[in-house]
């Protein structure tokens, strides 16, 4: 059975109206996801039901459909964040930035250091906001000025959305569609990411220091970007899940060897530094270490991740052990529903089964266990509770975790009602109609980047629009792994101008209010950034 969904204008715009109102709420009352989310997956359900002829069955089932889908996802952001509040609630954060501290006299080193690779290192095992909150303070109490301690790991962070987080944007992406050609797809977007990764490092020396500063700072950039995005690029050939963990972790460790070059343990050459206040890095962190020592050293700091590492390495690399684990898996049967205008969706007895003991999910789970139960016997919780008094574990992961559970659920469920209304291909073809195809290639990463400032989420935004992408790509014949790419490395790249993420650091770094003053330094760099996202996928189909 074919699909006949209406092409005419006003179904168009009824297509397009659940994503307007998602825009507005989000962007124009500034409403947060956990309360547009809902309000967005409403519309789209009344749209389909008055507008496109959809029955409530077939409703029910999208609905049914989009929770199984979310939960897939979940069952990455909750042990992710559990991961990272146990190691933070036993002070292997304040261990990590001390530790870096100690190794070099040179600003700029230290705040690539902190903007860039640790920034880039949480979000690759963390993410949702992570990067941000614990950066941007760390950036100010050694001596960046707020507005660019905010904007700094905005733009450090960005590369590593859609790979990083045990890669929970690919996953999502491969929940919403189905990708043809998953490993064409993949490395398409890690060169994709590479750019906006160097760009990254480019950008915040530009920030600090201006020209001088990138002279300076350029060895240590592109030995750093072939580690971030070479290492990635290498690794999805392999497993995109673990690529960016990998390839951040790496880089972190290479801090210590850099740090040592006469280079950068010293302090830097002059220049007209932009970043920094009257007080030298050096000072200020000497300041911060003499109130307290590091309740352990920066081997224990990293257990955690070294737990990870080798959990999931000893799954994914020995096949009679994956093989075990991979027979367990879950799954639910739906039924087969259709619409008035013929959007047809077979029935099927086990819809996106997942094997739970090989889910990223589960080595997260694993890790943070083994290293909770470490950091016990060993101490550490109590050391740090003297120090600094956190909040619990389970209120640490509850905080963060039930908001993006929320808008996962939501946008999720709003992506399947989209697909088995017909929405989303009346949408693909209207666009279809109006796009020259080398054209919307360009475009198709500011879809993304468009996506991801509406939901603060490369996952959000891969969730909301890989369909649509998907299908402008069918329709006008283009290549989807470069189509897809360039969606995901917009969406990366729109976490650096997402409201949420801007209001997270201004928050964080006592400067709320100066959310344009933050935007002013990262938005007409993320643009030019995009365009050269643009340039590269035309170059990737023409190759």
């Amino acid at each position: 059975m074919e699909a006949n969904v209406p092409t005419d204008f006003f179904h168009w715009i009824a297509a397009l109206a659940s994503i307007a109102l998602l825009l507005f709420l989000l962007v124009g009352l500034r409403w947060k996801s956990t309360e547009a989310g809902p309000v967005g997956l409403f519309a789209a359900v009344i749209i389909s039901l008055l507008l496109f002829r959809t029955p409530l069955e077939t409703i029910t089932v999208a609905v049914g459909k989009g929770i199984w889908d979310s939960i897939f996802i979940l069952y990455v952001i909750w042990p992710a964040l559990l991961l990272y509040v146990v190691a933070d609630r036993a002070g292997a954060f304040d261990s990590l930035r001390i530790g870096i501290t100690r190794f070099s006299k040179n600003d700029l080193f230290l705040v690539l250091a902190f903007g860039w690779v640790f920034a880039s290192f949480l979000q690759g095992i963390a993410g949702f906001g992570v990067p941000i909150a614990v950066v941007a303070p760390l950036l100010l109490a050694i001596g960046v000025k707020p507005i660019f301690a905010v904007a700094i790991p905005l733009m450090g962070h960005a590369w590593a959305n859609m790979f990083g987080t045990i890669a929970v944007s690919w996953l999502a992406t491969n929940q919403v569609i189905d990708i043809a050609e998953p490993v064409a797809t993949a490395w398409q977007t890690a060169v994709l990411l590479w750019i906006i990764n160097i760009t990254g490092g480019l950008a915040i020396a530009w920030m600090y220091g201006r020209g001088r500063a990138i002279r300076h700072a350029m060895p240590m950039i592109l030995i750093i970007s072939l580690i971030h995005g070479g290492g990635q690029l290498a690794l999805v050939f392999w497993n995109p899940v673990v690529s960016n963990f990998i390839a951040g972790t790496i880089a972190l460790l290479m801090l210590y060897p850099l740090s040592t070059w006469k280079r950068y343990d010293q302090p830097h050459e002059e220049m007209a530094v932009q970043a920094m206040t009257e007080a030298s890095v050096r000072s200020s962190a000497e300041r911060e270490q003499r109130s307290h020592e590091p309740v352990m050293g920066l081997g224990m700091a990293t257990f955690p991740y070294i737990v990870l590492t080798f959990v999931t390495l000893s799954v994914l690399l020995i096949p009679a052990i994956e093989s075990a684990l991979g027979a367990f898996e879950a799954a639910f049967p739906f039924a087969e529903v259709t619409t008035g205008y013929d959007v047809f969706r077979e029935a099927t007895e086990a819809y996106s089964p997942f094997a739970v003991f090989t889910h990223p999910g589960t080595f997260l789970l694993a890790a943070s266990v083994i290293s909770w139960a470490v950091y016990r016997s060993k101490g550490y919780f109590k050391a740090w509770t003297r120090i600094k008094a956190p909040d619990s574990i389970w209120k640490g992961v509850t905080d963060g975790a039930f908001p993006a559970s929320v808008a996962v659920l939501s946008f999720l469920t709003m992506a399947t009602v989209f697909d088995h209304s017909g929405q989303t291909q009346t949408l693909a073809l209207g666009i279809s109609a109006a796009t020259p195809p080398m054209g919307y290639a360009f475009a198709a990463n500011f879809v993304g980047l468009l996506g991801a400032f509406m939901t603060s989420s490369n996952t959000a935004s891969n969730v909301l629009f890989s369909g649509l992408q998907q299908n402008v790509a069918l329709l006008q014949n283009l290549p989807e792994p470069s189509i897809i790419a360039g969606q995901s490395a917009g969406g990366a790249l729109g976490n650096a101008i997402a409201p949420a993420n801007v209001v997270l650091g201004t928050g964080t770094t006592g400067i709320s209010g100066k959310e344009g003053a933050v935007l002013r330094k990262t938005l007409p760099l993320s643009l030019a950034i995009a365009v050269m996202i643009g340039l590269v996928t035309i170059i990737l189909i023409i190759l």
